[in-house]
């Protein structure tokens, strides 16, 4: 099971998803969306953007359970 962690990366950023929005240029619904996991299938450039305003790396946003 893949699951985001967008809400553990922003907390650590101390940044809200709507400043997250600003910086990335994506809508507020669609980060919103990442934030509370109800995405079925994960946009590569919606990731590269998200690590790139975090400056992160993708695993830490994306956590993978089996």
């Amino acid at each position: 099971m893949i699951k985001l962690t967008l809400d553990k990366a922003l907390k650590t950023s101390k940044i809200t998803r709507y400043e997250l929005s600003k910086r990335t240029g994506i809508q507020y619904q669609i980060i919103d969306k990442y934030y509370k996991n109800n995405v079925k299938r994960y946009d590569s450039y919606i990731l590269e953007r998200i690590c790139c305003a975090l400056d992160c790396k993708i695993g830490d946003i994306i956590e993978f359970k089996k």
